[in-house]
């Protein structure tokens, strides 16, 4: 994917006041995202925090009359996910491997698919090495004693590279919460395994303005857990959207990105911030995939029951062309 590298000093002409905007180019990744940011820091020491990460920064197309290219503001590939949760069939996971086994897939994205554990080493044994394959949910330490868990050395014997944690029907429907989330998290990474970290704000919790308090909370879970964030890709999915035909619109989904990306950068570090990928989920479908996917924050999807149907799962997957937009 291209990414427009530039000199941040190079974008600005003149003094600024604390509380005026640069038109073109817009700042992505780690750029401010709230107004109460941008009103309390002067521009000069905006200006000298920016000039210190400039590596990490990627620049996009806002308006027109801005020559550029729109890239992720995540520094990785595009990233789909198909979480496949509790469905399938010997029989009907063999058609949907087949689907995918043959769609063209464009060549710039990561994918990967969580079938049902029962699943998992039919899945592997069968589908194409372009896409990897995920669990649902791990325990937080070795095997043992029990009973229907499913051990991060297990996934591994089986050829699993990520693992789903903290999806809101763990949180909401089995009761897990932040802390034995975060547990998760750091022993999968310990062992060399991926996680797909789920959060997300319920109905109510959107109503009533709790959204970034819900999503920051979650998160300083993880990063209080996480021995790295290397191999970790954020999936923000909004409870409300999962699975009931609402979908975050492309502007909603892009605040939240753009919010985590913030928080990534002032508790974690601005490095995190740039390389971690952040995904959406919640009726993510072939219909409304580009849309979403041209937002500068969103670095990819994790799919619900799209997923079940090849051609459109290949569709959704295909949208990291709208990444790619010549001004």
């Amino acid at each position: 994917m291209a990414v427009a590298s530039t000199s941040l000093a190079s974008q600005i002409s003149g003094p600024k006041s604390a509380t005026s905007s640069i038109s073109c180019p817009q700042f992505s990744g780690l750029r401010k995202s709230f107004s109460k940011f941008e009103n309390s820091v002067s521009f000069s020491t905006s200006q000298a925090f920016f000039h210190n990460v400039d590596s990490q920064l990627r620049l996009s197309s806002a308006q027109k009359g801005c020559r550029a290219v729109v890239t992720m503001a995540g520094s990785g590939k595009f990233f789909v996910g198909g979480n496949w949760k509790c469905n399938g069939t010997k029989d009907s996971i063999s058609k949907l491997v087949s689907d995918l086994n043959s769609a063209q897939l464009e060549s710039d994205v990561d994918v990967v698919v969580a079938p049902p554990f029962l699943y998992i080493d039919q899945v592997k044994n069968s589908i194409t090495d372009r896409i990897e394959v995920s669990a649902q949910n791990c325990w937080t330490g070795k095997g043992g004693a029990f009973t229907g868990e499913i051990s991060v050395e297990q996934l591994i014997d089986l050829g699993c590279k990520w693992v789903i944690l903290g999806h809101s029907e763990r949180r909401h429907v089995i009761g897990e919460n932040d802390e034995f989330i975060g547990k998760k998290a750091a022993y999968a990474l310990s062992q060399g395994v991926g996680v797909i970290a789920c959060i997300g704000e319920l109905l109510q919790e959107r109503e009533a303005g709790k959204t970034f308090d819900v999503c920051f909370q979650q998160l300083k879970a993880f990063a209080d857990a996480l021995p790295s964030w290397d191999n970790v890709v954020i999936a923000y999915e909004p409870v409300w959207a999962i699975g009931t035909g609402k979908v975050a619109s492309p502007e909603q989904a892009q605040e939240v990105h753009a919010a985590v990306r913030e928080w990534l950068t002032k508790n974690v570090s601005a490095e995190v911030a740039s390389k971690t990928r952040i995904i959406y989920g919640g009726s993510v479908n072939g219909s409304n995939s580009s849309d979403l996917a041209k937002k500068e924050d969103i670095d990819g999807f994790l799919v619900g029951g799209a997923s079940l149907k090849g051609p459109e799962f290949a569709t959704i997957i295909n949208s990291v062309t709208s990444k790619k937009v010549a001004a």
